[in-house]
């Protein structure tokens, strides 16, 4: 019966391991580049609704206490304060416009008490790949214009540091509030604002992400291309497995036959020989 090569193992571990890949292309692989590319169009929406906005007050915007968002992030707000560099922390291993960088992250108390995390921009490193010297933020009360960002995320949740390798300046592996504030002991809000050019205390301006689409929507599409063919090839080779002739049957014929035994060899070798030698015999004529 043709369908008994559904059953074989080898026949299920392909059905198994092509179904698997379709499944991870449709619920996992294809949507999560979906919700890359509604995040990259939420990010551009908000970045160009910033460039024509006015500047609004901190807590307008984030009221005290609140998170930023997806519906906050990339605002434009305005902070009255003082920077606190005692409390500075640079951080390292960035990357701006693709060449290495430190991100200067100062904590800044405002007016109305509550501090948070100001990242006042890049420096790049010297000769030595080391911090190099850099201005100190402005002292007294200023007014700053900055834009909401969220925390970065360090997957093994480092500590800022200081060794014989950051000369005893503090660095840090992320941009993130909460490491600031556990290395400088203060109550600083959830995420940090980064500085517009021209503001007090910026050093060189973060630039803008690009707002272009990006490949998102397209590596989607692949990815659904990619699990429609894998369930499309596996159908033709079923189908062809079931017509005379099939690649696993001609297999499986060359497989028996490698596993003859020596002696079946042998004795169906010498057979042909004898039938050959009866073959040629010729009946003797008679005078």
């Amino acid at each position: 019966m043709r369908l008994k090569f559904l059953l074989r193992p080898s026949w299920l571990a392909l059905v198994v391991g092509v179904l698997a890949f379709a499944f991870a292309c449709f619920t996992l692989l294809s949507p999560w580049q979906f919700s890359r590319n509604d995040e990259r169009e939420a990010q551009n929406r908000a970045i160009e609704a910033s460039l024509t906005a006015d500047p609004r007050p901190l807590n307008d915007v984030l009221p005290p206490g609140a998170a930023p968002d997806t519906n906050t992030e990339w605002t434009r707000v305005e902070i009255t304060g003082s920077y606190l560099p005692e409390h500075e922390v640079v951080a390292r291993l960035r990357t701006v416009q693709g060449q290495p960088a430190f991100e200067v992250l100062t904590p800044f108390r405002a007016t109305d008490g509550q501090v948070v995390l100001v990242d006042r921009g890049y420096v790049q490193p010297d000769s030595r790949t080391e911090v190099p010297p850099y201005a100190a933020p402005p002292a007294g009360t200023v007014t700053i214009v900055a834009r909401i960002r969220e925390d970065e995320n360090d997957p093994k949740n480092r500590d800022a540091f200081a060794d014989a390798s950051t000369h005893g300046k503090l660095q840090s592996y992320s941009v993130d509030s909460r490491v600031v504030a556990r290395s400088s002991g203060l109550d600083i809000r959830s995420g940090y604002f980064q500085l517009d050019s021209d503001q007090p205390g910026v050093l060189n301006a973060l630039p803008l992400p690009q707002t272009d689409a990006g490949p998102f929507f397209s590596y989607a599409l692949q990815w659904i291309a990619f699990g429609i063919m894998a369930i499309v090839g596996l159908v033709y080779f079923t189908v062809r497995e079931l017509k005379p002739g099939g690649v696993l049957n001609e297999m499986a014929e060359k497989n028996k036959r490698k596993r003859r035994s020596v002696a079946e060899i042998l004795a169906e070798d010498e057979v042909n020989e004898t039938g050959g030698e009866d073959r040629t015999e010729q009946p003797a004529q008679r005078n």
